[in-house]
């Protein structure tokens, strides 16, 4: 027990309570103090017990103590190591760049070089899951529906989820999305097809099929310069050639150096992300010439 607090307790109890001492030392006798015990209603007829409340449910974020103590801070982190990842793959045609109002959604674009759907140029966004990287995969969803089994005709989202049924956390990345919306263009897969029309084409009529592609590619293509969908400031648009603009801003993406690879894994390990060796680095790029 606090000495204090035992000292001042004693000395009160010596004191009358019908006493209390003034400033200059006179006792002065106050009236008693009348009792003021609280009681608790009484229960009033028909009552029912009550019973201990439930605990709340603990949020998906508690569950995870990495973002409920970092929360917004680590999503930014985590989008930021990916995107970095993004950068060294070097998708063969493909381009990304995340939007100036949300880092959860970024714009891009698919060129196709070879194959069936040669010459195609199109356009997508990728929405994230705010919850990345506990959540479902990325979403991705072309400006103009392609004709292609795995392509809603309708909305023009990619069936993403059969290649990530369940997205796992640190071994699965947005690079891959990226990756498997390339491919899906140069290796058709008619299984569940979200678009029947192009799955029955592409097994029993190729050259109908190959006409809907061609047709599909001409659409994209008459509304590329048109103005993004989406209003962001670091949305994806195209514009005609004018020399004057766009001869030196080839020229520097020509002469621009690359951050040297010491750099780049020292970023991404500052970010918490598992960076690839060169060697395994140069094997994943053989491998997507392939495709």
């Amino acid at each position: 027990m606090n000495p204090f607090w035992s000292m001042s307790t004693s000395s009160s109890r010596k004191r009358p309570e019908t006493e209390e001492k003034t400033l200059t030392g006179e006792l002065r006798t106050s009236p008693p103090r009348t009792s003021t015990k609280k009681q608790l209603p009484s229960i009033p007829k028909n009552a029912v017990p009550m019973t201990k409340p439930a605990s709340p449910a603990p949020s998906s974020q508690s569950t995870n103590g990495t973002h409920a103590s970092y929360g917004p801070f680590y999503l930014e982190y985590s989008l930021l190591a990916e995107f970095t990842l993004v950068v060294k793959q070097k998708l063969p045609g493909v381009y990304v760049q995340p939007s100036y109002r949300s880092a959860l959604m970024w714009f891009g674009v698919i060129f196709i070089r070879h194959g069936l759907y040669q010459d195609g140029v199109f356009k997508f966004t990728v929405y994230i899951p705010d919850n990345y990287p506990d959540g479902d995969c990325p979403r991705l969803v072309f400006d103009l529906p392609v004709f292609h089994p795995l392509v809603d005709p309708l909305s023009g989202e990619l069936d993403v989820k059969r290649a990530f049924a369940k997205w796992r956390r640190n071994h699965n990345h947005i690079w891959q999305v990226l990756m498997y919306a390339r491919r899906v263009f140069y290796k058709i897969d008619t299984t569940s097809p979200l678009n029947p029309e192009a799955a029955v084409l592409y097994e029993k009529d190729i050259q109908l099929f190959k006409s809907k592609v061609v047709d599909s590619i001409k659409l994209c293509s008459s509304h590329l310069f048109d103005q993004p969908k989406i209003e962001d400031p670091y949305a994806i648009s195209f514009s005609p050639w004018n020399p004057a603009i766009h001869d030196e801003a080839r020229e520097k993406m020509l002469t621009q150096k690359e951050l040297c690879w010491e750099e780049e894994n020292d970023l991404l390990k500052l970010l918490g992300c598992c960076g690839y060796s060169p060697g395994e680095m140069s094997a994943q790029q053989q491998s997507q010439e392939h495709f």
